[in-house]
């Protein structure tokens, strides 16, 4: 019996060696070496301290903003520990009322604006945590934001085209602007210099 629970033993502590200690190291190491900004969540840092990650949505009400994606998540939406969709179907009534509600909601907040409104800004993507807008969401907003900042349409475009980012490899997706970037560099915008 000794002869059997001795090797069991030491594959056990091997094992648990390797895969519960070396291997993650040998992961982490990699990691932060080869692609330390991912690895550490892609965090955006204002005066030292983390204000958000490039990667997830946060939810911006302010009309000086742009606004994400709605959030499906729970109980608050861009809720990362809870990445979820509706799961609601395009013929469900619930669908059709949270589109309508989310539309009057930008129309109450740019009365004067009659584009037609960008799918994303009204529907809530798989996942609830979409960090970016379509181009056409950011433009859409373009003159309430300078609006509400007292600034011109084209400061709030140049914003818009030096947030932009391409289609992935030049072909897969859409052009698409990053929210948190975007309103990061209105701040900056709007910030009085310093001498």
């Amino acid at each position: 019996m000794v002869n059997l629970i001795r090797p069991t033993l030491v594959l056990l502590a091997l094992l648990t060696f390797v895969t519960g200690i070396a291997y993650p190291l040998l992961v982490t190491a990699i990691g932060q070496t080869a692609m330390a900004d991912q690895a550490n969540g892609s965090l955006v840092m204002r005066d030292g301290k983390p204000i958000g990650s490039r990667l997830l949505g946060q939810t911006f009400t302010s009309p000086k903003y742009f606004w994400g994606r709605p959030s499906a998540t729970s109980p608050m939406p861009n809720n990362a520990a809870s990445s979820s969709g509706a799961n609601l179907g395009p013929t469900n009534p619930a669908l059709k009322d949270a589109v309508a509600g989310r539309i009057e909601v930008l129309q109450k907040a740019d009365p004067s604006n009659q584009q037609a409104v960008p799918i994303d800004l009204v529907t809530t993507s798989a996942s609830g945590l979409d960090p970016d807008i379509s181009e056409a969401a950011a433009r859409y907003q373009n003159n309430r934001i300078a609006a509400a900042r007292s600034l011109t349409a084209a400061q709030v475009a140049a914003v818009i085209d030096a947030n932009r980012e391409g289609a992935l490899f030049g072909f897969l997706g859409e052009p698409r602007v990053n929210v948190l970037r975007a309103n990061l560099a209105l701040d900056a915008l709007a910030a009085p210099a310093t001498p």
